[in-house]
């Protein structure tokens, strides 16, 4: 393990000289340090892929209005412009079980590059708004892809006692993908006329690195055994991930697999995976009906909303991406210590409290840096809750058998309630303005926390395969 040495007085200015990003990176970082170099790489390129997942989610609200003008769009068509690529997403996640179960995880992730790559130069070049809205829904459905196939592949190679920190790294990088748009958006925004082609456009070189890196990564060994292929590769990789003990992770993913290759194909909706489908559905519906999205595709005009001016909403969303990256840091250092179930329901209190504040503000005509303060709490709470919980707890809820089908339910639910909510905010928040809109998403909260009591299993510390039997009506 990574030992930090210091004397008493070194420790007593240590606040002075290590910030908390750097505590927390090096607590993330130790499971990781304690592994071979090759697990190393391996982590460090899913990130990649969890930056690219944020960066072409939140880009667009930097370039949104600019859009709107270039093209004169009328309200339904810039609803669409902004929603297309949530569509995309939501086709991605629907189908993007099929690929990862017949493809394999890795040539999936190969493919989502590619469509990021695709999409990032294609927005950028486009003069026609339809060809504009083909190359947003590839990005989309990278995304919506992505958000199947990454957690599912982490999960699937993690020793279980981290499996939370490792998935969530991943989800560390989606929102630091959102602080990096954020803060170029902000930085390329002043610059010249079409500064929002620059906006999109950047995104090509980490998708290229992406695509270049994945051939380094190897299979999901439990893919492998799953499909009967090249066993000698995945013990392997699973020699890699855990040198002592293996062979019994081995031999567990083995027995579980004959055991299900000795009876019927289990289709997802059947009463046994009834609970696991229940909870999926439930946690990601809740996910989105906080508001998270609409928050991430629309902070300046929120803000703008409020009072502020067009530059300091900017920099404002800036924030939001500086708090969702440190609160998501924090997070996963508690993860797996905590468990899933108590970060949600810390989260689930602190997001009625924000939201609630956030519709008070609106409908007394409070200052925009009112809004600030209560979306900038708000994004705390949500990064160490859901934002962070999500993606692990979908990851590890479903069988083997069936896990690529069981997160792409998961993924496409979250997706759709995404689109919608962002389809429909302009409309709710031109006609309503903010109050009416954040004390919905309070009152959806409330219903989260009842869920969260009553129904949500916790699942840390567990194997997969311990969590099937414990899941998994047989």
């Amino acid at each position: 393990m990574l030992k930090l040495r210091v004397s008493r007085k070194e420790a007593k200015f240590a606040p002075l000289r290590e910030t908390l990003f750097v505590y927390l990176l090096i607590r993330i970082t130790q499971p990781l340090l304690m592994h071979s170099k090759k697990i190393v790489a391996w982590a460090l390129i899913m990130a990649l892929g969890g930056f690219l997942f944020g960066f072409d989610t939140a880009v667009i609200s930097g370039a949104e209005q600019a859009i709107q003008k270039y093209w004169n769009l009328d309200k339904f068509q810039h609803g669409l412009t902004v929603a297309i690529a949530l569509i995309g997403t939501v086709i991605g996640a629907l189908i993007g079980g099929i690929p990862a179960d017949r493809l394999g995880r890795k040539n999936t992730l190969i493919i989502i590059a590619a469509l990021y790559f695709f999409s990032s130069i294609g927005t950028a070049l486009a003069t026609n708004w339809y060809l504009f809205l083909l190359f947003r829904l590839l990005g989309g459905l990278g995304v919506g892809a992505s958000s199947v196939t990454a957690p599912i592949y982490i999960s699937e190679i993690a020793p279980a006692a981290s499996r939370g920190r490792l998935v969530a790294l991943f989800q560390l990088n989606v929102v630091l993908g959102i602080l990096i748009a954020y803060f170029s958006n902000w930085v390329i925004g002043t610059t010249h006329e079409n500064s929002w082609r620059w906006m999109l456009g950047v995104q090509a070189i980490p998708s290229l690195a992406f695509f270049l890196l994945m051939r380094i990564v190897p299979e999901s060994p439990r893919w492998l055994i799953l499909k009967g292929k090249k066993p000698d590769e995945a013990r392997r990789t699973m020699q890699i991930i855990d040198p002592v003990g293996f062979e019994k992770d081995l031999a567990e993913i083995k027995e579980t697999t004959a055991r299900q290759s000795g009876q019927p194909s289990q289709p997802l909706f059947s009463k046994a995976n009834m609970r696991p489908v229940l909870l999926a559905i439930c946690f990601a519906f809740f996910n989105q009906v906080s508001g998270i999205n609409a928050i991430i595709y629309f902070a300046p005009r929120i803000f703008e909303m409020s009072g502020l001016g067009e530059n300091a909403s900017l920099l404002s969303s800036v924030g939001i991406g500086l708090v969702n990256f440190l609160f998501t840091l924090l997070a996963i250092n508690f993860i797996d210590r905590f468990g899933r179930r108590s970060l949600m329901l810390i989260g689930s209190l602190g997001l009625i409290a924000t939201l609630g504040m956030a519709s008070y503000a609106f409908y007394h005509s409070q200052s925009g840096w009112s809004v600030i303060a209560a979306l900038l709490i708000y994004i705390a709470f949500f990064a160490f809750s859901q934002g962070a919980v999500i993606w692990v707890f979908l990851a590890e809820i479903f069988p083997n058998q069936v896990r690529a089908k069981g997160q792409s339910l998961g993924s496409f639910t979250h997706w759709i309630m995404a689109a919608a909510i962002t389809f429909t905010f302009p409309y709710f928040a031109e006609n309503y303005g903010g109050g009416p809109i954040f004390l919905f998403f309070c009152s959806m909260m409330v219903l989260q926390l009842i869920f969260v009591l009553k129904f949500m299993h916790e699942t840390k510390g567990k194997s997969l395969e311990q969590l099937e039997h414990q899941l998994v009506v047989h």
